[in-house]
Protein backbone atom coordinates (compact mmCIF):
# COMPACT_ATOMS: atom_id res chain seq x y z
CA UNK A 1 0.00 0.00 0.00
CA UNK A 2 2.87 2.36 0.76
CA UNK A 3 4.15 1.91 -2.81
CA UNK A 4 0.69 2.44 -4.27
CA UNK A 5 0.19 5.68 -2.36
CA UNK A 6 3.68 6.76 -3.41
CA UNK A 7 2.67 6.18 -7.05
CA UNK A 8 -0.50 8.25 -6.52
CA UNK A 9 1.58 11.03 -4.96
CA UNK A 10 4.13 11.00 -7.78
CA UNK A 11 1.40 11.13 -10.43
CA UNK A 12 -0.29 14.02 -8.62
CA UNK A 13 2.96 15.93 -8.10
CA UNK A 14 3.91 15.61 -11.76
CA UNK A 15 0.54 17.13 -12.69
CA UNK A 16 0.78 19.83 -10.00
CA UNK A 17 3.98 21.18 -11.56
CA UNK A 18 2.01 22.16 -14.66
CA UNK A 19 -1.24 23.15 -12.95
CA UNK A 20 -0.28 26.80 -12.58
CA UNK A 21 0.49 28.16 -16.08
CA UNK A 22 4.13 29.29 -16.38
CA UNK A 23 3.14 32.06 -18.81
CA UNK A 24 0.87 33.83 -16.31
CA UNK A 25 2.24 37.18 -15.13
CA UNK A 26 2.27 36.61 -11.37
CA UNK A 27 4.41 38.55 -8.87
CA UNK A 28 7.43 36.35 -8.19
CA UNK A 29 7.05 36.21 -4.38
CA UNK A 30 3.43 35.08 -4.74
CA UNK A 31 4.29 32.33 -7.23
CA UNK A 32 7.19 31.22 -5.02
CA UNK A 33 4.98 31.13 -1.92
CA UNK A 34 2.35 29.06 -3.71
CA UNK A 35 4.88 26.55 -5.00
CA UNK A 36 6.74 26.42 -1.70
CA UNK A 37 3.77 24.85 0.09
CA UNK A 38 2.31 23.04 -2.90
CA UNK A 39 5.58 21.20 -3.48
CA UNK A 40 6.38 20.58 0.19
CA UNK A 41 5.55 16.90 -0.11
CA UNK A 42 3.15 15.14 2.22
CA UNK A 43 1.06 12.01 1.84
CA UNK A 44 -1.23 13.40 -0.90
CA UNK A 45 -3.99 11.29 0.62
CA UNK A 46 -6.86 13.36 -0.79
CA UNK A 47 -5.70 13.10 -4.42
CA UNK A 48 -5.17 9.37 -3.84
CA UNK A 49 -8.81 9.10 -2.78
CA UNK A 50 -9.94 10.88 -5.96
CA UNK A 51 -7.87 8.61 -8.20
CA UNK A 52 -8.71 5.43 -6.29
CA UNK A 53 -12.46 6.07 -6.13
CA UNK A 54 -12.65 6.77 -9.86
CA UNK A 55 -10.88 3.53 -10.68
CA UNK A 56 -12.82 1.58 -8.03
CA UNK A 57 -16.13 2.49 -9.65
CA UNK A 58 -15.20 2.21 -13.31
CA UNK A 59 -12.49 -0.41 -13.04
CA UNK A 60 -10.27 1.10 -15.74
CA UNK A 61 -7.14 3.21 -16.08
CA UNK A 62 -9.10 5.79 -18.09
CA UNK A 63 -10.95 6.82 -14.93
CA UNK A 64 -7.60 7.47 -13.22
CA UNK A 65 -6.48 9.80 -16.02
CA UNK A 66 -9.83 11.57 -16.25
CA UNK A 67 -9.82 12.36 -12.53
CA UNK A 68 -6.30 13.82 -12.35
CA UNK A 69 -7.29 17.53 -12.67
CA UNK A 70 -9.71 17.08 -9.75
CA UNK A 71 -7.00 15.30 -7.74
CA UNK A 72 -4.84 18.39 -8.25
CA UNK A 73 -7.71 20.70 -7.32
CA UNK A 74 -8.26 19.06 -3.95
CA UNK A 75 -4.54 19.28 -3.19
CA UNK A 76 -4.67 23.02 -3.97
CA UNK A 77 -7.53 23.36 -1.48
CA UNK A 78 -5.79 21.27 1.16
CA UNK A 79 -2.53 23.21 0.78
CA UNK A 80 -4.28 26.57 1.11
CA UNK A 81 -5.96 25.36 4.30
CA UNK A 82 -2.61 24.30 5.79
CA UNK A 83 -0.99 27.67 5.01
CA UNK A 84 -3.82 29.51 6.74
CA UNK A 85 -4.03 27.00 9.59
CA UNK A 86 -0.35 27.57 10.43
CA UNK A 87 -0.71 31.37 10.73
CA UNK A 88 -0.13 33.06 14.10
CA UNK A 89 -3.81 34.01 14.29
CA UNK A 90 -4.75 30.32 14.10
CA UNK A 91 -2.46 27.44 15.15
CA UNK A 92 0.75 29.50 15.11
CA UNK A 93 2.99 26.69 13.86
CA UNK A 94 6.62 27.16 12.82
CA UNK A 95 7.05 23.89 10.90
CA UNK A 96 4.99 21.89 8.44
CA UNK A 97 6.19 18.63 6.86
CA UNK A 98 9.63 19.27 8.30
CA UNK A 99 9.99 22.70 6.66
CA UNK A 100 9.41 26.21 7.94
CA UNK A 101 5.77 27.18 7.50
CA UNK A 102 4.86 29.52 4.67
CA UNK A 103 4.51 32.66 6.74
CA UNK A 104 7.90 32.05 8.36
CA UNK A 105 9.51 32.21 4.91
CA UNK A 106 7.39 34.72 3.00
CA UNK A 107 5.69 36.73 5.74
CA UNK A 108 2.11 36.64 6.93
CA UNK A 109 0.61 38.83 4.20
CA UNK A 110 2.13 36.82 1.33
CA UNK A 111 1.17 33.55 3.02
CA UNK A 112 -2.46 34.69 3.23
CA UNK A 113 -2.41 35.72 -0.43
CA UNK A 114 -0.77 32.45 -1.47
CA UNK A 115 -3.57 30.57 0.28
CA UNK A 116 -6.18 32.76 -1.41
CA UNK A 117 -4.62 32.10 -4.81
CA UNK A 118 -4.46 28.34 -4.30
CA UNK A 119 -8.10 28.24 -3.21
CA UNK A 120 -9.24 30.21 -6.23
CA UNK A 121 -7.17 28.24 -8.73
CA UNK A 122 -8.68 24.95 -7.58
CA UNK A 123 -11.99 25.91 -9.18
CA UNK A 124 -10.23 26.57 -12.49
CA UNK A 125 -8.82 23.04 -12.55
CA UNK A 126 -12.11 21.14 -12.34
CA UNK A 127 -13.53 22.29 -15.71
CA UNK A 128 -10.33 20.99 -17.31
CA UNK A 129 -11.52 17.47 -16.49
CA UNK A 130 -14.46 18.16 -18.82
CA UNK A 131 -12.61 20.13 -21.51
CA UNK A 132 -9.55 17.90 -21.78
CA UNK A 133 -10.36 14.55 -20.18
CA UNK A 134 -13.86 13.73 -21.42
CA UNK A 135 -15.70 14.10 -18.11
CA UNK A 136 -19.36 15.05 -18.77
CA UNK A 137 -20.08 18.72 -18.13
CA UNK A 138 -22.90 17.81 -15.73
CA UNK A 139 -20.45 15.75 -13.68
CA UNK A 140 -17.92 18.60 -13.56
CA UNK A 141 -20.67 20.98 -12.42
CA UNK A 142 -21.68 18.58 -9.64
CA UNK A 143 -18.04 18.34 -8.53
CA UNK A 144 -17.70 22.14 -8.44
CA UNK A 145 -20.87 22.39 -6.34
CA UNK A 146 -19.59 19.69 -4.00
CA UNK A 147 -16.24 21.43 -3.59
CA UNK A 148 -17.84 24.77 -2.72
CA UNK A 149 -20.00 22.98 -0.14
CA UNK A 150 -17.43 20.70 1.45
CA UNK A 151 -14.61 23.28 1.50
CA UNK A 152 -16.76 26.26 2.54
CA UNK A 153 -18.67 27.59 5.54
CA UNK A 154 -20.77 24.45 5.97
CA UNK A 155 -17.71 22.25 5.53
CA UNK A 156 -13.99 22.64 6.13
CA UNK A 157 -14.01 26.36 6.93
CA UNK A 158 -16.90 25.87 9.35
CA UNK A 159 -14.93 23.11 11.03
CA UNK A 160 -11.89 25.35 11.32
CA UNK A 161 -14.02 28.11 12.85
CA UNK A 162 -15.49 25.68 15.39
CA UNK A 163 -11.97 24.49 16.17
CA UNK A 164 -10.88 28.06 16.91
CA UNK A 165 -13.87 28.49 19.20
CA UNK A 166 -13.24 25.22 21.04
CA UNK A 167 -11.60 25.11 24.43
CA UNK A 168 -10.70 22.45 26.98
CA UNK A 169 -13.35 22.24 29.66
CA UNK A 170 -16.01 23.76 27.40
CA UNK A 171 -16.13 21.79 24.13
CA UNK A 172 -18.30 18.66 24.32
CA UNK A 173 -17.74 15.34 22.57
CA UNK A 174 -20.53 16.21 20.12
CA UNK A 175 -18.91 19.55 19.29
CA UNK A 176 -15.53 17.88 18.83
CA UNK A 177 -17.07 15.41 16.39
CA UNK A 178 -18.50 18.36 14.45
CA UNK A 179 -15.02 19.92 14.29
CA UNK A 180 -13.36 16.75 13.03
CA UNK A 181 -16.13 15.86 10.59
CA UNK A 182 -15.99 19.25 8.94
CA UNK A 183 -12.38 20.34 9.36
CA UNK A 184 -10.93 17.06 8.11
CA UNK A 185 -13.57 14.57 6.99
CA UNK A 186 -15.49 16.80 4.57
CA UNK A 187 -12.57 17.24 2.18
CA UNK A 188 -12.06 13.46 2.15
CA UNK A 189 -15.78 13.00 1.44
CA UNK A 190 -15.42 15.43 -1.44
CA UNK A 191 -12.39 13.55 -2.79
CA UNK A 192 -14.08 10.15 -2.75
CA UNK A 193 -17.35 11.48 -4.18
CA UNK A 194 -15.57 13.41 -6.93
CA UNK A 195 -13.63 10.36 -8.05
CA UNK A 196 -16.76 8.23 -7.85
CA UNK A 197 -18.71 10.73 -9.95
CA UNK A 198 -16.04 10.61 -12.64
CA UNK A 199 -16.12 6.83 -12.50
CA UNK A 200 -19.89 6.88 -13.12
CA UNK A 201 -21.19 5.89 -9.68
CA UNK A 202 -24.90 5.40 -9.06
CA UNK A 203 -26.68 7.43 -6.38
CA UNK A 204 -26.63 4.40 -4.08
CA UNK A 205 -22.90 3.98 -4.58
CA UNK A 206 -22.33 7.70 -3.93
CA UNK A 207 -24.26 7.38 -0.66
CA UNK A 208 -22.22 4.40 0.51
CA UNK A 209 -18.93 5.92 -0.63
CA UNK A 210 -19.80 9.09 1.28
CA UNK A 211 -20.33 6.99 4.42
CA UNK A 212 -16.95 5.33 3.83
CA UNK A 213 -15.22 8.69 3.40
CA UNK A 214 -16.96 10.28 6.38
CA UNK A 215 -15.83 7.48 8.68
CA UNK A 216 -12.31 7.36 7.26
CA UNK A 217 -11.98 11.14 7.57
CA UNK A 218 -13.06 11.07 11.21
CA UNK A 219 -10.75 8.13 11.96
CA UNK A 220 -7.91 9.96 10.18
CA UNK A 221 -8.30 13.02 12.41
CA UNK A 222 -8.60 10.99 15.62
CA UNK A 223 -5.40 9.21 14.61
CA UNK A 224 -3.79 12.64 14.21
CA UNK A 225 -4.94 13.49 17.75
CA UNK A 226 -3.31 10.29 18.97
CA UNK A 227 -0.07 10.94 17.10
CA UNK A 228 0.10 14.45 18.53
CA UNK A 229 0.46 12.77 21.92
CA UNK A 230 2.61 9.73 21.17
CA UNK A 231 4.03 10.33 17.69
CA UNK A 232 7.62 10.78 16.56
CA UNK A 233 8.43 14.42 15.72
CA UNK A 234 10.99 13.29 13.16
CA UNK A 235 8.37 11.30 11.25
CA UNK A 236 5.57 13.83 11.71
CA UNK A 237 7.67 16.78 10.54
CA UNK A 238 6.20 19.04 13.25
CA UNK A 239 6.24 19.30 17.01
CA UNK A 240 4.16 16.93 19.11
CA UNK A 241 1.95 17.96 22.04
CA UNK A 242 1.02 21.13 20.14
CA UNK A 243 -2.66 20.46 20.88
CA UNK A 244 -1.87 20.20 24.60
CA UNK A 245 0.16 23.42 24.52
CA UNK A 246 -2.74 25.29 22.90
CA UNK A 247 -5.31 23.65 25.21
CA UNK A 248 -7.15 22.19 22.22
CA UNK A 249 -9.82 19.61 22.79
CA UNK A 250 -8.97 16.23 21.27
CA UNK A 251 -10.42 12.74 21.45
CA UNK A 252 -7.67 11.49 23.80
CA UNK A 253 -8.36 14.49 26.07
CA UNK A 254 -12.09 13.72 26.23
CA UNK A 255 -12.24 9.91 26.18
CA UNK A 256 -8.69 8.73 26.75
CA UNK A 257 -6.08 7.12 24.52
CA UNK A 258 -7.43 3.56 24.55
CA UNK A 259 -10.99 4.61 23.73
CA UNK A 260 -9.67 6.85 20.95
CA UNK A 261 -7.81 3.91 19.39
CA UNK A 262 -10.94 1.74 19.67
CA UNK A 263 -12.99 4.45 17.93
CA UNK A 264 -10.51 4.57 15.05
CA UNK A 265 -10.83 0.80 14.60
CA UNK A 266 -14.64 0.88 14.76
CA UNK A 267 -14.93 3.68 12.22
CA UNK A 268 -12.55 1.86 9.89
CA UNK A 269 -14.56 -1.37 10.07
CA UNK A 270 -17.79 0.52 9.31
CA UNK A 271 -16.12 2.28 6.38
CA UNK A 272 -14.94 -1.00 4.87
CA UNK A 273 -18.41 -2.50 5.28
CA UNK A 274 -19.86 0.39 3.24
CA UNK A 275 -17.33 -0.26 0.45
CA UNK A 276 -18.28 -3.93 0.28
CA UNK A 277 -21.97 -3.05 0.16
CA UNK A 278 -21.39 -0.63 -2.74
CA UNK A 279 -20.44 -3.52 -5.09
CA UNK A 280 -17.70 -1.61 -6.89
CA UNK A 281 -15.75 -2.92 -9.87
CA UNK A 282 -12.41 -2.73 -8.04
CA UNK A 283 -12.87 -2.01 -4.30
CA UNK A 284 -9.50 -3.38 -3.14
CA UNK A 285 -7.51 -0.14 -3.05
CA UNK A 286 -10.13 1.73 -1.03
CA UNK A 287 -10.19 -1.12 1.49
CA UNK A 288 -6.41 -1.17 1.70
CA UNK A 289 -6.18 2.62 2.18
CA UNK A 290 -8.60 2.34 5.10
CA UNK A 291 -6.36 -0.20 6.85
CA UNK A 292 -3.19 1.72 6.04
CA UNK A 293 -4.44 4.97 7.57
CA UNK A 294 -5.25 3.24 10.86
CA UNK A 295 -1.74 1.82 11.11
CA UNK A 296 0.20 4.96 10.05
CA UNK A 297 2.71 6.59 12.38
CA UNK A 298 2.90 10.00 10.66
Amino acid sequence: MREYLKACAETTEAALRFSLPAEWDIPAPLREAMHYSLEAGGKRIRPAFVLSAAKAVRGSESAWEASLPVACAVEFIHTYSLIHDDLPAMDDDDYRRGKLTNHKVFGEAMAILAGDALLTHAFRLIPQAARRNGVPVETALAIVEDLATYAGASGMVGGQAADMLGEQGITTAEQLEYIHLHKTSDLIVFSVKAGARIGGATEKQLELLSKYARNIGLAFQIQDDILDLIGDEGKLGKRINSDVAQQKVTYPYLVGLDESKATVNRLTDEAKAAILEAELAEPERLLQIADYLVQRDH
